[in-house]
C-alpha cells in the first residue's frame, strides 16, 4: 500500500487562504504539492458596484506591473466608473447648468418689471 503523503514546500505550515495547495503528479511519478494563487475579483464601479468590462481581473501586484493601456478604458472615469454612471453624471451636470440658466433668465425678467 502506497502512502500519498506530501508536505508543504514553503515555510508557512497553516491552512490559510494564501497557502492553498493541490496535489500534482510529475512526469516522474512523484506526488508534489502545487500552490494555487489567490482568486481574483473583477474591478467594480465606484458608484453602482457593477463589474467593469475591459479591465482584467488580476491580483494587485500584477495590476501594478500592467501598462496604463490595459488598466483603463479610454473614457472619462475609465477604469473606476461604468459607462452608465458616467452618462448619468454628465446628464446631471447638464441639467444643473440648465437650471442655473433658467433661474438667471427668470431673475432678469423679474428685474425688468
Amino acid at each position: 500500500m502506497v502512502l500519498n503523503r506530501v508536505t508543504y514546500r514553503r515555510r508557512l505550515s497553516y491552512n490559510t487562504k494564501s497557502n492553498k495547495t493541490r496535489l500534482n503528479k510529475t512526469p516522474g511519478g512523484r506526488l508534489v504539492t502545487m500552490y494555487a494563487g489567490k482568486k481574483t475579483q473583477l474591478p467594480k464601479c465606484g458608484d453602482c458596484k457593477c463589474e467593469l468590462r475591459g479591465i482584467p481581473a488580476v491580483r494587485p501586484t500584477k495590476m501594478a506591473g500592467l501598462s496604463k493601456r490595459v488598466k483603463t478604458v479610454s473614457r472619462m472615469y475609465g477604469g473606476t466608473k461604468c459607462s452608465g454612471c458616467v452618462r448619468n453624471k454628465i446628464v446631471r451636470a447638464f441639467l444643473i447648468e440648465e437650471q442655473k440658466i433658467v433661474a438667471r433668465v427668470l431673475k432678469a425678467q423679474a428685474g425688468k418689471k
